[in-house]
């Protein structure tokens, strides 16, 4: 059932093919589970074309000077949020258009079978979503919801797309290059005059429901994330270095309860130094050859 379509490998650092012997010592830590809780970061969605952040060589750190919007400075300057929701806008039918690869339709089926107790994602491209996953957390929420800042309103980014294009029928602007969470870069003359809507119920800001970078992670979901972790037996690490403490926490409480933990990355991460299992290898090439 895992699609064999050919993964874009624009955004994924090189790395060797996995080592005979690294595919079996997974292959047994995952038979040794039984509740098995996997969290996921940006490296499990480059294969789908998603640029991260933090990739050697290919991450949009290595590769611009950009960097993504601050929570408090979408919140408090207009013409932050200008910026943001043009890229956005542009960036969106691209973006939305991505589609999981093996190792997300692994995870998947991993859950129909019984074997995955539950999934973190720190991803917020939706991609677990539409390979079928549902015992999961979006841990820093999904670009494909928008809410209102003051009433909580929710709508559907899909839906805030056809908004944006009734607001701005004349406006057009090509894109130069792809950030990782579905915005472009644009010049500020290009900005200039984009409009962007308001709450359709009370007029208030209007915010993909997304854990911006200096915004936390509810109390009540890190709550729920940890009962799901206190319910498993073993923890798998796919395609994050784990630098932000939002997952890390989790890690660091996986450790404390001493549930074996096995990473999938390529590259260092924050945990390998307490690591049961590392490998460095790609996420959608490794996961499908695990029964």
């Amino acid at each position: 059932s895992v699609s064999r379509t050919s993964p874009n490998l624009a955004f994924v650092p090189a790395c060797l093919p996995p080592d005979p012997v690294e595919v079996e010592e997974l292959q047994r830590f995952v038979s040794n589970s039984k509740r098995l809780f996997v969290m996921t970061g940006a490296g499990i969605s480059t294969e789908s074309g998603i640029p991260d952040y933090r990739s050697e060589g290919v991450g949009l750190y290595a590769r611009t000077d950009r960097r993504p919007i601050q929570h408090a400075e979408f919140v408090r300057s207009a013409s932050a949020r200008q910026r943001y929701w043009a890229r956005n806008f542009v960036g969106w039918p691209q973006f939305s258009s991505h589609q999981p690869n093996a190792a997300h339709l692994v995870l998947s089926e991993w859950e129909k079978l019984g074997k995955l107790h539950w999934l973190v994602t720190q991803n917020v491209d939706a991609l677990h979503t539409k390979a079928g996953s549902q015992r999961m957390t979006e841990l820093h929420g999904c670009t494909h919801r928008v809410f209102c800042l003051a009433c909580g309103d929710q709508i559907l980014r899909s839906e805030l797309q056809e908004h944006f294009e009734a607001l701005n029928p004349a406006w057009k602007a090509e894109a130069f290059g792809v950030a990782p969470d579905g915005d472009v870069f644009l010049t500020d003359e290009q900005v200039h005059n984009f409009q962007v809507p308001a709450c359709r119920k009370c007029g208030g800001i209007l915010k993909p429901e997304v854990t911006f970078f200096g915004d936390t992670v509810s109390r009540e979901k890190v709550d729920f994330v940890h009962q799901r972790l206190a319910e498993s037996d073993s923890m798998l690490v796919a395609g994050s270095s784990m630098q932000v403490y939002s997952g890390y926490r989790f890690a660091l409480a996986a450790r404390e309860k001493q549930l074996p933990i096995a990473i999938l990355n390529i590259g260092p991460t924050r945990l390998d130094h307490f690591a049961s299992l590392k490998l460095n290898s790609r996420c959608g090439e490794l996961l499908p050859l695990i029964v």
